[in-house]
């Protein structure tokens, strides 16, 4: 293979070269589907035009389309968006194990360039794939009659899959050795993978991380202070259909008897993403994903591979903060009363003021507790009925912010920086960069051969500077108090 001598790649579609940096070998900004645009707008990933000569593979491809993102200012309105980036180790090297990682952003926004693997590829001698793909408006829009409506973000990633299955030998990867991987809105399409039937085979383990509320509800304000309880993350078909088509009307983007899925292909881009944020629930009851992954996973329908789950110890700090709107000792008791109801003052007797330095930080703890720690724990029980399941909470209390002007600490993404290089932020201290190797070495151990180091679930591995071996996740997060709880 001559990867490594001129990081050139033959490809199915044509040759690609890369770039030698710093003992790694970058790929970027390489098609794996055809850009849908015009007609193949909400139409499943199409196949790429073969290309002759040598494409250089330099450059990033561009972020899916998107608003400007309130953490680090990305936007687009090119919906030519469905390229991968590929990190290899820089040393010869064939049949490493594959790791597919799937960025956050809340659904509507990210960007796989942000995520600079070579820490990943290097030290755990893996191959790193980051794709783009379609999010928002543009992945989960759904209308009368349109097929597949509300899944093209998630056909983009099996698209992704198969280009992997296909292609990865060629940068030294093996393809019957692919773990996906995905964080926060990443991690939810992780979840609708480990059921969609057109995935089945394309991965063999899972790492899910930092997932938000897979398998329930979320009360009032416990997302983010302010926000109403919101609804499942999966949509029935139907109903996103009807959302959309009340959308369209409301925006007056389909007029007269002309073909309302034509008119609506011809929307500029800037104008769809005015309403983004109402399709970010990926569709169920199509041929994509028959079934809502809630009720899949619950009763053990789906893929059975490995996982390993993830979460950070104050998660909801992160939202708390990002509202904006700080909590105080008088709207305290309101927001325990509008997200709890009847067992609002068992609530308060558990999480009293006293113990926290401001109301804000309680509210991040219930939040946490409730949103996010009992759902996780929740989906692990249900994985490890039926294979080979971890658990680790990432508990660095110094851990830097990803978001500049953040206050520190273990808080949702907060353990990013310990996994990827992003532009412009300084290198860890050296406790922290031990910290980095050692969950690198996890990860990596677990994508080799689905077990990363410590015992199967029941036992919590905590990962914090300094600190090895497990935690009582259930009684750090009141488990017990919040079962039976709606």
């Amino acid at each position: 293979m001559d990867i490594w001598q001129n990081s050139k790649v033959r490809l199915t579609n044509g040759t690609v070269r890369g770039r030698r940096l710093d003992g790694h070998v970058s790929f970027r900004g390489i098609p794996y589907a055809a850009p849908p645009v015009g007609d193949l707008r909400w139409r499943p990933p199409a196949p790429v035009e073969p290309w002759t000569g040598v494409r250089d593979a330099f450059e990033p491809g561009n972020p899916a389309p998107q608003p400007a993102a309130s953490f680090d200012g990305t936007t687009s309105l090119d919906e030519d968006c469905l390229t991968v980036n590929v990190t290899t180790p820089g040393t010869p090297g064939e049949g490493r194990p594959v790791l597919v990682w799937l960025h956050g952003g809340g659904g509507t926004n990210g960007n796989a360039a942000d995520y600079d693997a070579r820490r990943l590829a290097v030290t755990g001698d893996l191959v790193v794939v980051a794709p783009n793909f379609r999010l928002g408006v543009l992945s989960c829009f759904g209308y009368p009659g349109l097929d597949g409506g509300g899944t093209f973000g998630l056909q983009d990633q099996q698209a992704v899959l198969r280009w992997v299955r296909r292609e990865i030998a060629g940068f030294g990867g093996d393809p019957g050795n692919v773990t996906l991987m995905g964080e926060s809105y990443g991690a939810t399409m992780v979840a609708a993978h480990l059921t969609a039937p057109g995935s089945a085979g394309l991965f063999h383990r899972a790492i899910v991380q930092s997932v938000f509320s897979v398998l329930g509800t979320t009360p009032a304000h416990t997302f983010m202070p302010g926000l109403p309880e919101l609804p499942p993350r999966w949509a029935p078909e139907a109903e996103l259909a009807a959302i959309g088509a009340a959308v369209a009307a409301e925006r007056g983007w389909v007029t007269g008897d002309a073909d309302a899925l034509a008119q609506l292909r011809q929307v500029p881009v800037k104008d769809l993403l005015e309403v983004s944020d109402a399709f970010i629930r990926p569709a169920f009851g199509g041929a994509t994903l028959p079934e809502s992954p809630a009720a899949a996973l619950a009763a053990g329908r789906f893929h059975r591979v490995p996982v390993l789950l993830g979460t950070t110890l104050d998660e909801a700090r992160f939202f708390v903060t990002l509202a904006g709107n700080p909590v105080t000792a008088e709207s305290y008791p309101r927001l325990l009363a509008e997200a709890f109801g009847g067992y609002a003052d068992d609530v308060a007797d558990r999480y009293p003021l006293r113990d926290y330095e401001t109301p804000s930080l309680a509210w991040a703890r219930i939040s946490t507790d409730r949103a996010w720690a009992r759902p996780s724990w929740e989906l692990a029980k249900a994985l490890a009925a039926h294979t080979g399941t971890w658990f680790c909470e990432f508990a660095d209390e110094n851990a830097p912010s990803l978001v500049p002007g953040f206050p520190a600490g273990a808080q949702h993404s907060s353990a990013l920086v310990y996994q990827f290089d992003f532009e412009g932020r300084p290198g860890l201290p050296a406790p922290q960069r031990e910290l980095a190797d050692r969950m690198t070495r996890h990860w990596a151990a677990f994508a080799r051969d689905g077990d990363p180091g410590w015992p199967g679930f029941e036992h919590v591995e905590r990962l914090a500077p300094g600190e090895r071996g497990g935690t009582d996740y259930a009684a750090t997060h009141r488990l017990g108090f919040w079962a039976g709880k709606p």
